[in-house]
């Protein structure tokens, strides 16, 4: 079976946490999912490969460069990074721009290049997905960078799908709230919860989200049925912000 038999994904951040649930639900979905991440990452990200052959044999995984998919349908530019936790008063130019730089002009990149796979495939039903945040759609308090970056996600979404709407690809993004990933663990060992970080609102009822929560929406947003919503950011947190 050859890699272009069927739509293919590529996930970028797939060696944990989201990334990992998101490539694991497409491939459940009947995708062959090529796995992105940091060289470093190369042994996790064969494991993910391993975990997802072992569930759904036959369909398909690859730990390979982007130029040697041969097609591409979906793009999933799920990767990013949340830099150091502190007040904009004692944080750097080069601690704000290291984050801008992996966090937009990365998902800028995978949405431009992702965009121009996609066109070349001349396949119909082209998806592009980013990840924005909670933090996307409401300031977070010590985190200055990871926020402004993730506001501007969600206007170059929109700026893509309008773009991009030409060619059948439409262009969207989810929002997390607070999820068990090593971001998140991140925010505990610090002593900072959620609650620290968001509004003073915080409903009781809200609750930490699992990845697998995020990989459902983008599930759908990948899927035939999604070709009517574009430009949008999904929220799924718990309610902790209403749009």
């Amino acid at each position: 079976m050859s890699l272009t038999d069927s739509r293919v994904a590529l996930v970028t951040g797939a060696a944990q946490g989201i990334g990992k649930a998101i490539a694991i639900r497409l491939a459940s979905d009947g995708f062959k999912v090529a796995l992105c991440d940091l060289p470093s990452k190369r042994e996790q990200l064969e494991a993910v490969a391993l975990e997802i052959d072992q569930k759904h044999p036959g369909l398909g995984t690859f730990v390979v460069p982007a130029d040697a998919l041969g097609g591409l349908d979906v793009m999933v530019s799920n990767a990013g990074i949340l830099g150091v936790y502190k007040s904009m008063l004692d944080m750097s130019i080069e601690e704000f721009e290291q984050v801008l730089r992996v966090n937009l002009s990365g998902c800028f990149l995978c949405y431009k290049y992702g965009a121009k796979e996609i066109i070349a495939s001349g396949r119909p039903g082209g998806r592009i997905i980013g990840a924005s945040s909670y933090a996307g759609k409401q300031g977070m308090a010590f985190g200055s960078h990871y926020s402004a970056s993730k506001f501007a996600i969600r206007g170059l979404t929109q700026s893509a799908a309008l773009e991009l709407g030409q060619y059948g690809i439409t262009v969207n993004a989810y929002a997390p709230g607070a999820i068990r990933t090593t971001i998140g663990e991140h925010l505990v060992a610090s002593g900072i919860g959620i609650k620290d970080v968001s509004a003073p609102s915080f409903p009781s009822f809200a609750k930490a989200g699992e990845p697998e929560d995020i990989a459902s929406i983008v599930s759908y947003l990948a899927s035939k049925e999604a070709h009517y919503i574009t430009g949008q950011t999904i929220s799924v947190n718990s309610g902790v912000f209403f749009d």
